[in-house]
């Protein structure tokens, strides 16, 4: 189970990943082209050159964790493809990984009450 607690990020490879890696070959990916710790505790999110699968890898504490996802119907949103990787917020990850669209959602930023003088 992946939880929230503290400062942990997920992070998204933009480049397409072959997905016939297993979990060593992702774990050295991480070190090298995202240049992450990958015993961190982060989670990283790969995708295919196919927009309908997901790949996840995280370490719980315990081993690392390989999780992968595919969509019976539709696509996943990816980010547009380049080096590197991009940063989601819980609520974007949520939305990517239940299949939606997270690109669309905007945080809506309240104004900070005024104490009255």
């Amino acid at each position: 189970m992946i939880s929230f607690t503290g400062g942990i990020k997920v992070v998204v490879a933009t480049q397409p990943v072959d997905f016939r890696r297993g979990m060593n070959g992702l774990v050295a990916l991480i070190a090298t082209a995202l240049a992450a710790d990958p015993y961190c505790g982060d989670v990283f999110v790969f995708r295919p050159k196919r927009c309908d699968r997901l790949r996840l890898v995280f370490w719980d504490g315990s081993g690392m964790v390989l999780a992968t996802k595919w969509l019976e119907s539709g696509r996943f949103t990816w980010p547009p493809v380049r080096d590197g990787a991009i940063r989601l917020t819980r609520e974007q990850f949520a939305l990517l990984l239940a299949g939606l669209d997270w690109t669309r959602v905007q945080r809506i930023q309240a104004k900070r009450p005024i104490r009255a003088a």
